[in-house]
C-alpha cells in the first residue's frame, strides 16, 4: 500500500533532481498557472525531448507542485513565484547548489556515523575554504544564499524596525541581499558588510546594480580575528548555524562590543520548533550544516541562551511566514 509520508522519505531524491532539470531546462518556465499546457507543447517550448518532459511532469503533478488536467499541465499558483525565474523567490540557484555541491559532500555521512565529524574531518579545510576555493564556487554560493534570502528579507526588516537605526553592521552578509532591504526601507540608513575578502567584488556589483553609493560599504575582515565595525546595530543573517556555541557567544560577545550601549544584535535564521522535530526544511539544512559547516539550527529558546551569555538582553522572536526568522537582543549595560 501506498503511503505518503514513506513515499516522501524514499522518492525525494527524485523531486529534488526533477525540480532542479525542469529549471535547469526551462521546463519550469514554459507551465503556467493561468492555462495547462500539454507535455509535448511545454517540451516545444522548451526545446528540450518530449518523452522525458512528459515523465518529469508526471513526478512533478505526483509531488503536488503541479496539477494534470485533460488539457496538460498547470503550475500550481502559491508555488510559481518560487519556481520561474525572474522572480525575487525563485529557487533555481539553490536547488543546482544542492543537487551539486551539497551532494557531492553528503556521502561524508557514513564516515561521520562509524567514525564521528571530528575524526572523518581531521585534515579538512575550513569550511569556507572549501566554499570560496575559487571565483566559480565563491559565485555560486553567494548566487544560492541570495536566492534564500532576499525575499525573506523584506520582511525580516520591516520586523527588525530599523527606522532609528543609522548604521547598521551586516556581519557575514555576503552580497548584500539583506542590507539591499534594509536599505530600501530606511532612506536615513547606511550599511556595512563586514565579510572575508573575496565577498568584496560581488558586494560591490550590488551596490553598482541597486544604485545605492557609498550607502552600502564593505570592510573585509574574519570576524575570527579582527574586532567587528562598529555600528548602533548588527546582523547575523544565516551565520551562528555555521557555528557550534562556543563560537556564536564569542562572535555575539564582538557585536556586545561593537554595538555600545543601548545598540542591537539582529539574528535572522531558521529555527526548530520547541520540541526540535520540525519543520522539515529546517531538519534538513541541520543535517546540512553538520556536513557543510561546523554549526546547527537552534530553537528559539537556544538563541536566548547564546544572547544572555554574551551579555545581551533578548527582545523576543519575530515571526516571518517564510522560512527565516528575527531573534532580537539589546544591550542594556
Amino acid at each position: 500500500m501506498s503511503d505518503s509520508v514513506l513515499d516522501s522519505a524514499v522518492y525525494g531524491l527524485f523531486a529534488t533532481q526533477v525540480l532542479h532539470l525542469a529549471d535547469k531546462h526551462g521546463v519550469l518556465d514554459a507551465l503556467s498557472a493561468e492555462q495547462p499546457r500539454s507535455a509535448a507543447a511545454v517540451a516545444t517550448a522548451a526545446g528540450v525531448d518530449a518523452e522525458t518532459v512528459d515523465r518529469l511532469l508526471t513526478v512533478l503533478a505526483a509531488v503536488g507542485v503541479l496539477t494534470r488536467e485533460s488539457a496538460g499541465y498547470r503550475m500550481v499558483a502559491a508555488y510559481t513565484p518560487y519556481l520561474q525565474s525572474g522572480s525575487p523567490q525563485h529557487l533555481g540557484t539553490f536547488l543546482s547548489y544542492l543537487v551539486t555541491s551539497t551532494a557531492e559532500k553528503i556521502g561524508k555521512l557514513d564516515g561521520y556515523l562509524a567514525k564521528g565529524k571530528a575524526a572523518v574531518d581531521a585534515d579538512a579545510p575550513a569550511p569556507f575554504e572549501t566554499i570560496y576555493r575559487d571565483e566559480a564556487s565563491t559565485a555560486h554560493f553567494l548566487s544560492a544564499m541570495w536566492q534564500l534570502t532576499y525575499s525573506v528579507s523584506e520582511e525580516l526588516v520591516r520586523l527588525a524596525d530599523l527606522s532609528d537605526t543609522r548604521h547598521l553592521v551586516d556581519v557575514g552578509g555576503a552580497s548584500g541581499a539583506f542590507a539591499v532591504q534594509a536599505l530600501g526601507a530606511n532612506p536615513g540608513l547606511a550599511v556595512t558588510v563586514f565579510d572575508l575578502p573575496e565577498v568584496g567584488p560581488h558586494l560591490l556589483r550590488t551596490r553598482d546594480r541597486h544604485g545605492l553609493g557609498d550607502r552600502l560599504r564593505f570592510a573585509a575582515g574574519d570576524f575570527f580575528r579582527d574586532p567587528l565595525p562598529t555600528g548602533d546595530c548588527l546582523h547575523f543573517g544565516y551565520i551562528l548555524s555555521d557555528w557550534d556555541d562556543d563560537t556564536c557567544v564569542a562572535l555575539l560577545r564582538k557585536a556586545y562590543e561593537a554595538c555600545g550601549d543601548g545598540g542591537r544584535v539582529l539574528i535572522s535564521d531558521r529555527l526548530f520548533d520547541a520540541e526540535r522535530v520540525g519543520p522539515l526544511s529546517t531538519a534538513v539544512m541541520n543535517l546540512s550544516m553538520h556536513i557543510e559547516t561546523e554549526g546547527r539550527h537552534r530553537s528559539a529558546d537556544e538563541f536566548g541562551a547564546l544572547l544572555t551569555a554574551a551579555g545581551f538582553t533578548p527582545r523576543g522572536i519575530r515571526r516571518t511566514r517564510q522560512d527565516k526568522h528575527l531573534i532580537v537582543g539589546e544591550r542594556t549595560s
